[in-house]
């Protein structure tokens, strides 16, 4: 009997995506492997978002379309799991009968047991907790990338924004323990990964539950012990808990990449108020100035709400006036969206359309025109980059492949030059001359100076991914772990 095939469709941020990562491990695991994506897979799994505007409508028009599949293959099994699961529940059953499981943020372990439930009584079987049963952490994960890496460090969130309902839909911050993110690092390291981001709702007040306020700081430091992890990012910090000891860890520790991404939301601090985020604008850019200070090769994003409840002509420009102070490298912009469930949903002052439209050009046109200077300034630098799959263009004319800088920046390079050994593969090291910035992206079409192979690369090439075992080593401490995880072999796709 051949292996059941899945596929997983995520929706949504990061942290979905690396969920989706847990959910493959858990799925190989209980015997199922990758689809090929032309055939009809035995199972697909929707890892779906609440926070997106019409996430609701994607999600059913979505189950409508793939409908006749199972029309035409009723074996096959439909899973929706994630943020809209956790709010909609029986609902999604109730409104697409084919979906054979629903199950929540709180127990995406209890995938397998729920499809064998599942098939074995032929009715669905839907399972929302209201509390983290597992920390996914504990679960063996299936990687994406064989050069990159997400790691959580902790998962839910304290804050009560008006705009958000993550916090009703993940529960409040639960955070895992230094020696389990660092054992989970190394496990990483070992498969071949160069870079890891941290990941967390606000990933900045790591430590809250076990009482440290500097955890965040310490567990960059303690990263930068991990042997051949070449590159540490983090997101999203949360600009209320932004504390010197991280500004002063981010500078004085080599593998920690001088990028920052810290949502400001708005630059009014009457809209700030309402919103519930618990800094002002003046907080905010003094911030960006130490970091700047300490860091002057930094890039800084953010995200940006345009439209919020009751945001007047005057707020909006505050917001413009500190995005012109800021003078990010890039900017996340949405328009304000109701979002049932919200607080903000309720607000008087809910805004036409067309005037948040408005807006939303000018915020953006004015982003642009900055990001674009600041790329600018880019031009004749040497950088060095992570090459990257599926992130940027390669034509026939130029041959352009993609990568990340440390500061995160999108570089298109020409992969060409006598340093060149025999090829360039996603996960391998360059380093080259920017010759053109765009609002964008950043174009170096010289000679590379530098091509380092990596093993990375050599995954990358063979088509292996790494998978790693759950980690629950539990050690209260920072420093590397004593003890790591054996790394599990990736097979090819």
């Amino acid at each position: 009997m051949s292996a059941r095939t899945y596929q997983i469709r995520t929706f949504g941020c990061q942290m979905n995506v690396h969920d989706s990562e847990r959910l493959a491990g858990q799925l190989e695991d209980a015997g199922y492997v990758p689809g090929d994506g032309e055939a009809t897979p035995d199972l697909i799994v929707f890892n779906t978002c609440a926070v997106r505007e019409n996430a609701d409508n994607k999600l059913y028009g979505t189950l409508g379309h793939i409908r006749p599949q199972k029309t035409a293959k009723p074996s096959m099994q439909i899973a929706v799991g994630g943020c809209l699961a956790q709010k909609d529940r029986g609902e999604i059953v109730k409104r697409a009968p084919w979906v054979d499981v629903v199950f929540g943020t709180h127990n995406i372990g209890a995938l397998p047991t729920l499809l064998e439930r599942a098939r074995h009584n032929a009715e669905a079987e839907v399972e929302i907790l209201e509390a983290l049963e597992t920390f996914p952490s504990t679960l063996p994960a299936r990687r994406e990338s064989a050069y990159a890496g997400w790691v959580s460090i902790s998962v839910g969130c304290n804050n009560t924004c008006t705009f958000c309902i993550v916090p009703a839909l993940r529960g409040k911050e639960r955070d895992r323990r230094p020696g389990e993110v660092l054992a989970e690092v190394q496990a990483l390291v070992a498969e071949g990964v160069l870079e890891v981001t941290l990941l967390g709702q606000n990933v900045n007040s790591y430590g809250v539950e076990f009482g440290d306020r500097l955890a965040f700081g310490k567990l960059l430091r303690a990263c930068g012990s991990v042997d051949g992890l070449e590159r540490v990012r983090f997101t999203s910090p949360h600009p209320a808990a932004f504390t010197e000891d991280v500004i002063d860890a981010m500078a004085e520790t080599p593998n920690v990449c001088h990028q920052l991404h810290m949502p400001l939301q708005s630059g009014s601090d009457r809209v700030l108020r309402e919103m519930k985020r618990s800094y002002r604008s003046a907080r905010y850019l003094k911030i960006l100035d130490r970091v700047r200070e300490s860091m002057p090769d930094a890039a800084i994003t953010t995200d940006i709400i345009v439209g919020f409840p009751g945001e007047t002509e005057e707020d909006f420009q505050s917001t413009l006036d500190v995005v012109e102070q800021a003078r990010f490298s890039s900017a996340f912009t949405f328009q304000y969206s109701i979002r049932p469930g919200t607080p903000a949903a309720e607000m008087a002052g809910q805004l036409p359309k067309e005037v948040v439209q408005e807006r939303y050009e000018r915020l953006v046109k004015l982003q642009n025109d900055i990001s674009w200077a600041e790329n600018k300034k880019i031009v004749g630098r040497r950088v060095e980059l992570l090459v990257a799959s599926g992130e940027g263009r390669k034509d026939t004319e130029t041959r352009r492949l993609s990568g990340r800088a440390r500061d995160g920046r999108l570089v298109h390079f020409t992969p060409t030059g006598p340093l060149v050994d025999r090829s360039v593969r996603p996960g391998d090291v360059v380093e080259t001359v920017v010759t053109y910035g765009a609002p964008h992206h950043l174009v170096a079409d010289g000679d590379l100076l530098l091509h380092r192979r990596t093993k990375a690369g050599d995954n990358s090439e063979a088509g292996l991914r790494p998978k790693t075992n759950g980690v629950t080593l539990g050690l209260p401490g920072f420093g590397a772990p004593a003890v790591a995880p054996e790394p599990v072999s990736g097979c090819a796709l």
